[in-house]
């Protein structure tokens, strides 16, 4: 089974695009013979996430943690015991393409890092910032970034590497340390390219948000 896993935190403005997305990416995949769940991590919700997260079919999980790196390691424990096979994380804020979970396991990797991008630079009206952004991100295969938004792991290199650390931000780069660190299979690429939000309002500080608005 291939779950996703996709952790929120008030997210009812963004959460029905990003589950739109993830639901047709899952479509494809079963239509390959692959089953599909899809789990909504909700910490600390008070708004209509859940309500949303239900009405298009997927599992929801509460935690009270305030923590993006223990909202994602409880989503994957969660989903582990339900038999996933394979993990594929992604962001309340984000929308994956179609071919997106097909394209992870077509990779026959350990881990497989993708690469996101900005459609709609808002509230971002400075072009120079665009312009360095764009400079500083590699976009090709063999590219170095790791995000959250657009990440997949096999279940034993996931538990081998001890899973999700509880941090506040950064976790996906140190699973991926560690996935490194016990030798894992890891594929870099920017086939599958997850478009995701610049939004300055992050709900993990020191995330990708942060990262933009200090970018000089």
């Amino acid at each position: 089974m291939i779950a996703v896993i996709i952790p929120a935190h008030n997210e009812a403005r963004r959460l029905g695009h990003c589950l739109k997305a993830v639901g047709t990416a899952a479509a494809f995949a079963e239509q390959a013979g692959y089953q599909v769940e899809v789990l909504v991590v909700l910490d600390r919700c008070s708004d209509a996430s859940e309500a949303i997260a239900r009405r298009h079919g997927a599992q929801t999980l509460s935690v009270a943690a305030g923590n993006v790196g223990t909202a994602r390691g409880a989503g994957a424990a969660h989903m582990l015991e339900r038999g996933a096979q394979w993990l594929a994380c992604t962001d309340a804020d984000s929308r994956v393409p179609a071919h997106w979970l097909l394209w992870q396991l077509a990779c026959a990797a350990d881990a497989v890092c993708g690469t996101v991008h900005i459609e709609r630079w808002q509230p971002w009206q400075d072009a120079a910032l665009r312009k360095l952004y764009r400079s500083r991100y590699q976009a090709c295969e063999g590219h170095q970034h790791i995000h959250g938004a657009n990440l997949g792991i096999d279940a034993q290199a996931y538990q081998q590497a001890g899973g999700f650390k509880p941090l506040a931000a950064h976790e996906d780069v140190q699973l991926v340390h560690d996935l490194q660190a016990c030798g894992a299979q890891i594929v870099w690429t920017a086939r599958h390219s997850v478009a995701t939000s610049s939004r300055r309002d992050s709900r993990a500080r020191g995330g990708f948000g942060d990262y933009l608005a200090g970018l000089r």
